[in-house]
């Protein structure tokens, strides 16, 4: 799986651009905010359906514009396909492959499927939870259509939940609607977030043990907000209950303390917490082994190679761990961002397209 083209119009500070990719190896290489990162949030909005910078559609057209349309030619598996994105600020934003319209958004998952690593991702480890859910949910929406759909359910009945617990006067039938469907979405996400987490946690392991020369051994646990049971009934009843016990504490604060949308993940490093106890050097080891296992993932569910976009990511690492990284994906499709282009990367990506930004425009490309 690869990009080959891509063309986009008033898109952030670009205003028309038609460029074509190396199938192994793209360097984007400019001083700071000429429009490297732009560049590759347009390659990745194909494949989402959105950012992963911003939730507002009107920021990404460009200043000035009313619209802002963004396509790229793929090939997965020997066969081309196309998504356009068009953002317009009056009305909702639409997709096409291949020539037809996409009505939702789980139809676009999994036809390109891209991995961001930023230096934001570096600090997963140590971040709030939020962080680590998002990633959990990143990664199986563009794997798991179905997935998708049930983080949609599961949210838009806390959002509606929420919503009513602001009135003054509640009404409990009407919290037992929408504890009904918290109950039977909530259930189904558990379950799938903690497959996923424990086979993340051994192909993390494994990489992670590569990295460190076997000295040290990384577990990734999958952190509940709720008790967890495989049984599919008992975790309904258990978030069931939960819901229940803390519905007049729910009713003061106006909001929805427990479920599923508390969830976390939490690392150990030979046996230690390594986000309380880690050092930096440990918690960036461990979060580059779940990245690079977001790969692995991504090969053994769907059978092919992710997209990465590696954005700014290479001077936040050690020698080692850029070495360990640039051996790591001989094949995937990269897209690497850098203020410079020094001998270390060059010396990496000897065969790489380098393509030079300024203030929205390509000023040169080196094959």
């Amino acid at each position: 799986m690869y990009i080959k083209h891509l063309e986009i119009k008033n898109f952030r500070n670009y205003e028309d651009l038609s460029i074509d990719f190396d199938p192994r190896v793209n360097l984007i290489a400019g001083s700071n905010a000429q429009g490297k990162t732009n560049l590759i949030e347009a390659v990745y909005l194909t494949s989402m359906g959105r950012s992963f910078r911003t939730a507002h559609d009107a920021d990404l057209i460009r200043f000035g514009q009313d619209r802002a349309f963004i396509r790229v030619e793929a090939e997965k598996a020997f066969i081309d396909t196309k998504v356009e994105v068009r953002i317009n600020r009056q009305s909702k934003k639409s997709i096409l492959k291949d020539g037809s319209v996409i009505r939702k958004t789980s139809e676009l998952m999994k036809n390109i499927i891209i991995v961001v690593f930023s230096p934001e991702d570096l600090r997963i480890v140590k971040d709030e939870p939020a962080t680590r859910r998002r990633f959990i949910d990143r990664e199986l929406s563009q794997i798991q259509p179905a997935y998708f759909s049930c983080l949609s359910g599961y949210r838009k009945a806390l959002l509606q939940r929420n919503s009513y617990l602001k009135n003054e006067r509640i009404d409990p039938g009407l919290l037992d609607l929408w504890d009904a469907e918290i109950v039977k979405y909530g259930a189904e996400l558990m379950q799938l977030r903690k497959a996923f987490v424990d086979q993340i946690s051994i192909l993390s392991g494994r990489i992670h043990s590569r990295i460190t020369n076997r000295v040290e051994e990384l577990k990734v646990a999958y952190d509940p907000n709720l008790t967890y049971d495989p049984d599919r009934k008992e975790q309904e009843k258990i978030i069931a209950e939960a819901l229940k016990a803390s519905r007049d504490s729910d009713r003061r604060m106006r909001t929805t303390f427990r479920g599923p949308h508390k969830d976390d993940m939490q690392f150990f490093v030979n046996g230690v917490n390594c986000r309380k106890y880690g050092s930096q050097g440990q918690q960036r080891t461990a979060a580059l082994s779940l990245k690079l296992a977001e790969l692995d993932f991504i090969r053994e569910e769907t059978g092919e190679n992710g997209i990465l976009l590696l954005d700014d990511v290479m001077s936040e690492l050690d020698a080692s761990r850029r070495e360990y990284l640039i051996r790591s994906l001989e094949e995937n499709q990269l897209f690497v961002t850098a203020t410079d282009v020094d001998e270390g990367l060059l010396r990496a990506y000897g065969d790489a397209k380098i393509i030079w930004i300024r203030d929205g425009h390509v000023i040169r490309q080196d094959d």
